[in-house]
């Protein structure tokens, strides 16, 4: 699959705004895309990710490039194109990151949380291999953890 990650920037910025979830999805992914970019700003812990098929923006990912007081590091936000779900993108995305993750940033600890009734995502995650940490939600959120070699 040609998913690329490429960092998002001055010539890929404004497709990245155009980025939409479905409608059902607003509650889950509230935040528009150019929220995550001017939060990204001000918060120097978080890189950002354009989500590429081909020469095509179709996603878009927020990750901490260090770790947190416990060791973690965490995935703030990824979304897919609600045009470009359920084609195995989300998966493919997440697979890059987490091996970019690994290798350059020296992560062992990998968190990410979604909604409770976020049931796509959660079967996502869970089939990367990331685990609840509980069963009731933090900060309105399911926590998943995902311990790397």
């Amino acid at each position: 699959m040609p998913i690329r990650l490429k960092t998002v920037s001055e010539e890929n910025w404004f497709a990245c705004t155009n980025l939409k979830v479905t409608e059902e999805q607003l509650a889950v992914f509230p935040a528009p895309v150019v929220y995550w970019i001017a939060e990204s700003k001000y918060v120097k812990n978080f890189e950002l990710r354009a989500v590429y098929l081909e020469d095509t923006v179709i996603g878009f990912i927020v990750y901490c490039v260090t770790a947190d007081e416990n060791g973690n590091f965490w995935i703030p936000a990824l979304m897919i194109d609600e045009n470009d779900q359920g084609k195995g993108y989300g998966r493919a995305a997440m697979e890059k990151l987490v091996a970019y993750m690994t290798d350059s940033l020296n992560c062992k600890r990998l968190m990410i949380g979604h909604r409770p009734h976020n049931d796509i995502a959660a079967r996502l995650y869970e089939s990367l291999g990331f685990k609840k940490v509980s069963d009731d939600a933090i900060d309105g959120e399911i926590v998943r953890l995902l311990q790397l070699p």
